[in-house]
């Protein structure tokens, strides 16, 4: 019963808290929901220590689920380290947020509701990550994006939240189409949705699988790379890459917490979860992973240009989510899905305190999230100040190059992203190669972006109403408390797992992910660095790396930090930006390269055309007029007609009568004559 209580321990909470938080009221309801995610968060640190290194992985079958003919699907939990490790970053960051959310909002007249949901959208996700098959895991995927849909539209009575939650909402069904047909697929070419079954039969080439082909669209294609890039569409939905990446920023609608468990812990990793589960399948699909390097790699250079000119707080720190969603996949697209699962869960910790250090300043300035009515805030909120500098430090990858793990957590695990792909590239991958460059440049970009978020918030003269700053206070210790731990974690978590993700130290993968050999190589510099041989560290061979690219993230980030301070507070910079700001390039990276307007006028315009004709002249001017519309004026004709012999008079009536015997004389005189 140990992964049951954890897993169903948040259902139980939403349940409780969802239909009977009325009668029980705000704060037993959230007492209830937060205490038992804090359960679920202990027993997830359990269970973590049991299966990644004392190797007791498992699966637990709870109940037949679908048995139709050849289709069959249990209700079964996978339990390996890529679940233990989603586990944790899942119910971790939900019941700190949980816990913050009792502060960030007391004055919400539905909290019940509100706990409710949060509850919701954690049990969801932990269901997409305990699928043991392809069936269960679709319906952890619906359920966190219905969960999505309630808590980015929390706030119903705002049209903008509405219309936010409709986006997000839409613009994943788009994905989930492909990832339905991706299952679908699966079935039909192997005649099994079992994850452990497709993975098996994949890996041995049964029936020459890895030949097989499939007509789709009028082509030919692989069957593997048609699964595989059937099923990275519906990963790029709910991970809100490149064209499908709309929704993410609007989500910001929501309420903060809601922000946080959604860029942080659940459902933007979805995406990058799914990819790292199914690698037999991407290792056999060289095309669809090379597309899936390339994207990742233009998404984390295209989220990074949008988020340098952003003024909302909340939608620096989305777009800073989109760039890193990208650098996890690249990362995944060339092999080292060890890679990518390691800043998955470094960027856990650091993107949930962002998110939550900006509700921080949000509660203290009265709502405000425009950063030009900020400044000044570093006196009045000095906790929130040092978690959101931990925060930028670990986001903008701040360590000592060449040692691996000596640094904040996104040094260890973003340095090792880029490593890896500079390794890929060296090796022959051209999308390797692009793939290294552009984080490279991105991170830059993402350096000199959380550094202006940082000078314009906190820095310089405070450029709202004075009447705000002058009633701004530090957060309550319920939010202060969750900034604490997950700074905490924002600070060592780099450090105290860097062996066991980068090379599976002690077997802590155990075959649920690969340690491939570009994973592997980055692993060489923290030993050689400690003066250990590489059969001591388990190496397996491979090149040291030239120090210029061990050094490039780090001179990149300081150079990012140098433009920043120059840019915005040298001189009372910010007033100068402020004042400064227009021109095509700047409104071209506000506007998001306009792509919402690109989709406005083709896809939502020629929607609403075609919606238009269907409605006016197929469904109003054929089906309805010819239809009942139709029918019912023909009867309404008719009746108007035979009303006129109704008139009341007894010689019409006898004059009607005698013409209907004349006809019933004339037709039997007809029949006897015949």
């Amino acid at each position: 019963m140990f992964y049951q209580a954890l897993i169903f321990a948040p259902l139980l909470g939403a349940i409780i808290a969802g239909f009977g938080g009325r009668k029980l009221g705000d704060k037993p309801s959230m007492a209830i929901t937060t205490g038992l995610l804090f359960l679920s968060a202990i027993l997830s640190w359990i269970a973590f220590a049991k299966v990644g290194f004392q190797h007791e992985a498992t699966q637990i079958s709870l109940f037949r689920w679908m048995d139709v003919g050849d289709f069959k699907a249990n209700w079964a939990l996978k339990i390996d380290t890529l679940t233990a490790v989603m586990l944790v970053v899942i119910t971790t960051v939900s019941a700190l947020v949980h816990l913050y959310s009792w502060g960030y909002m007391e004055e919400d007249p539905s909290k019940p509701r509100f706990f409710a949901y949060l509850s919701l959208f954690t049990f969801a996700m932990l269901m997409l990550v305990t699928a043991d098959n392809f069936i269960q895991m679709f319906f952890g995927w619906e359920g966190v994006g219905l969960a999505s849909y309630l808590l980015i539209g929390f706030w119903y009575k705002k049209p903008s939240a509405n219309a936010a939650a409709i986006k997000a909402f839409v613009t994943n069904r788009v994905g989930d189409v492909g990832l339905a047909l991706g299952v679908m697929t699966i079935f039909f070419v192997f005649g099994s949705v079992n994850f452990d079954t497709v993975f098996g039969a994949i890996q041995n080439n049964n029936n020459d699988v890895q030949n097989l082909t499939l007509p789709f669209l009028g082509m030919e294609f692989n069957a593997i790379e048609l699964i595989a890039f059937l099923l990275f569409v519906g990963a790029m939905g709910k991970s809100a890459q490149f064209v499908l990446h709309v929704w993410l920023p609007d989500a910001m609608e929501g309420p903060t917490p809601v922000s946080a468990l959604i860029h942080a812990a659940t459902m933007v990793t979805a995406g990058v979860f799914l990819v790292c589960r199914a690698f037999p399948i991407y290792e056999a699909a060289p095309v669809t992973s090379g597309f899936i390097t390339v994207l990742g790699a233009f998404t984390a250079f295209f989220a990074a240009t949008v988020g340098l000119v952003q003024n909302d707080i909340k939608r620096v720190i989305a777009y800073s989510t989109c760039s890193q969603l990208g650098y996890m996949f690249f990362a995944a697209g060339i092999g080292a899905y060890n890679a990518a699962m390691f800043h998955l869960f470094t960027h856990a910790f650091f993107k949930a305190l962002l998110f939550l250090g900006a509700g921080s300043v949000i509660h203290a300035l009265h709502h405000q999230q425009d950063m030009r009515k900020m400044g000044g805030l570093w006196k009045v909120v000095p906790v929130t100040y040092i978690v959101m500098i931990i925060g930028t430090l670990a986001i903008t990858g701040v360590g000592i190059p060449g040692t691996g793990n000596i640094g904040f957590a996104g040094f260890a695990s973003k340095d090792f992203i880029i490593e890896s792909a500079y390794d890929a590239g060296h090796g022959g991958s051209a999308a390797g190669a692009f793939a290294f460059w552009a984080g490279i440049v991105a991170a830059l970009m993402t350096s000199f972006y959380s550094w202006r978020l940082i000078f314009m918030t906190f820095h310089g003269k405070h450029r709202g109403k004075k009447k705000y700053l002058d009633e701004a206070h530090e957060s309550p210790l319920v939010m202060t408390i969750p900034l604490g731990v997950l700074a905490i974690g924002a600070l060592f978590a780099g450090f105290f797992f860097y062996k066991s993700f980068v090379y599976g130290a002690n077997g802590f993968w155990d075959h649920s992910l690969p340690v491939g050999e570009h994973a592997e190589i980055a692993a060489r510099n923290l030993y050689a660095a400690a003066g250990t041989t590489a059969s001591d560290a388990n190496y397996s061979g491979g090149h040291s790396y030239p120090g210029w690219v061990l050094w490039a993230p780090f001179i990149v980030s300081l150079l990012g930090f140098v433009i920043a301070w120059f840019t915005y507070m040298y001189k009372n910079g910010v007033e100068k930006r402020i004042n400064a700001e227009g021109g095509p390039i700047y409104n071209f990276l506000l506007n998001k390269w306009y792509i919402d307007e690109i989709y406005d006028a083709t896809i939502v315009r020629a929607t609403k055309f075609l919606g238009d004709v269907f409605w006016k002249i197929g469904d109003i001017g054929i089906i309805d007029r010819f239809g009942p519309n139709g029918v019912a004026a023909a009867a309404m004709a008719g009746a108007r007609r035979l009303s006129k012999f109704q008139s009341g008079y007894l010689y019409h009536y006898a004059f009607v009568m005698l013409i209907g015997v004349a006809v019933i004389v004339g037709l039997v005189a007809r029949t006897v004559g015949g």
